[in-house]
């Protein structure tokens, strides 16, 4: 069983002197003893933190990030910018997907990242039929992961429709699209592959209340639940004021209400942009134990608009991050801009807790380490025996931190400059960045650049 030590962790119960962990042969933390020494142990130099779940990604998305920012003729809006990633999505063949995927996990590893939860609606080939291997799309985010070396929780998308009471696709979400037999093949495909890896978990994701009639999607997560009762679902549900008014349309309420009603929403269950949220959903959201999946930049980047973060959290709601459209990397800007938006809102500071001298950095960090770890159904988030080996070691003599008293290092790291102070990471017990620099991340650009320059010819 491989060791490592560190000088200083931080553990369930605060920073941490003389931290040893005693790993074994799947990846999972044995043994913490604190007030130990070094000896035949690997060492972590650096103050070390929990590795955090990506609750929500998109990763073909991150090659069509900076692509969508052109003013249209008549004003642009989130429905513009989903026609321009139709058009995009059109030219991607597997490989392209692998190579992007790649080069997305390499980034977010290196960003602290160590397990990302992939929203994965992308299945059929450019024509809308099935590929000869069913799960050939599915299979390429699984080796981009693995080449990585993230954890994945893959969250394959039921999508059937292109609109509320089951209006039919259109030509451009036809690579989304499975009928029922063909999406239930491939989530027990999927399950059976990877039962037993430690770094992958298989859910489902219905795309959304308009995406996926109600039917569909009970019979979704009927087939679930016989595959694995405790896996992850995972659903878009408040995104756009848009979509709440064609969902009274359709139903005479909102998408929140309607599922809090007509599912069995708990704590499997991550709630993607529950942006607009009235206070009684709020309340329900966090009475059921379901994660609020919050992914404030790419909120900014489409004019979504901002969760009501404060009667949640006062509620006792759980919550994780994510990056959704890739247009950041990293968790510090998630964070920070999760709190930003409510100084804003609010114009005051601090505004996520009310503990006098209590830290916001650290407040929000073990909020989305726990919430992302339970969005992702795996064991991560928390440097404790019998979950994931996952450490993140931040460079102690970086600008932001140096200096820094331990109870001031996570407000350093996300409220101090741009710098990524990142300087090592193991997932799983084994090492995936050292100083800096990921162990795939050469042949990562290179392919990405391949894939890049024949996609913009």
């Amino acid at each position: 069983m491989p060791s490592f030590f560190a000088p200083l962790a931080l553990l369930p119960a605060g920073w941490t002197r003389d931290v040893r962990f005693d790993v074994g042969p799947r990846g999972d933390i044995v043994s913490v003893t604190a007030g130990a020494d070094g000896a035949d142990a690997a060492r972590l130099d650096g103050p070390v933190l929990p590795g955090l779940a990506n609750l929500h990604s998109h990763a073909f998305q991150r090659a069509l990030a900076g692509l969508g920012e052109r003013a249209g003729p008549q004003g642009d809006s989130f429905w513009t910018w989903r026609d321009i990633m139709y058009g995009f999505v059109r030219r991607l063949s597997p490989r392209d997907v692998e190579a992007i995927a790649a080069q997305l996990y390499v980034e977010l590893a290196r960003h602290g990242y160590t397990g990302v939860c992939e929203f994965h609606y992308l299945h059929n080939d450019p024509t809308g039929e099935r590929y000869e291997t069913p799960t050939e799309m599915a299979d390429r985010i699984v080796a981009a992961a693995a080449a990585a070396g993230l954890g994945l929780t893959l969250l394959p998308v039921l999508y059937q429709n292109g609109g509320f009471g089951g209006t039919a696709p259109s030509e451009g979400q036809r690579r989304f699209v499975m009928d029922d037999d063909g999406y239930a093949d491939l989530v027990e495909r999927l399950v059976r592959r990877h039962r037993n890896d430690p770094q992958v978990r298989v859910g489902i994701a219905p795309h959304s209340l308009r995406a996926a009639t109600p039917e569909a999607m009970a019979r979704a997560c009927g087939m679930l639940a016989r595959l694995d009762a405790t896996a992850p679902i995972h659903i878009h549900i408040a995104e756009q004021p848009k979509e709440v008014a064609d969902c009274r349309a359709w139903s005479g309420t909102t998408p929140i209400d309607w599922l809090l009603s007509n599912a069995e929403v708990d704590g499997r269950w991550c709630l993607i942009h529950a942006t607009h949220a009235t206070p009684a959903e709020i309340e329900g959201i966090a009475k059921r134990g379901a994660v609020a999946g919050i992914c404030p930049t790419t909120e900014a980047n489409l004019g979504d608009g901002l969760f009501t973060l404060g009667p949640y959290l006062k509620a006792g709601g759980a919550f994780g991050v994510g990056s959704d459209s890739n247009v950041s990397t990293s968790p510090v800007e998630e964070l920070r801009w999760l709190e930003y938006g409510q100084r804003l809102v609010h114009q005051a500071r601090n505004v996520t807790l009310d503990t006098p001298g209590a830290s916001t950095g650290a407040f929000l960090l073990e909020k989305a380490l726990a919430g992302g770890a339970q969005a992702a159904g795996r064991r991560m988030g928390a440097l404790a025996p019998g979950f994931r080996a996952d450490f993140v070691v931040l460079d102690a003599e970086s600008p932001a931190l140096v200096g820094r008293a331990p109870d001031t290092l996570v407000d350093g790291w996300l409220f101090c400059g741009n710098a990524n102070p990142v300087r090592d990471v193991v997932i799983g017990g084994e090492w995936v960045v050292r100083e800096g620099h990921h162990r795939y991340e050469d042949q990562a650009a290179a392919d990405y650049a391949k894939t890049i320059r024949r996609l913009t010819a």
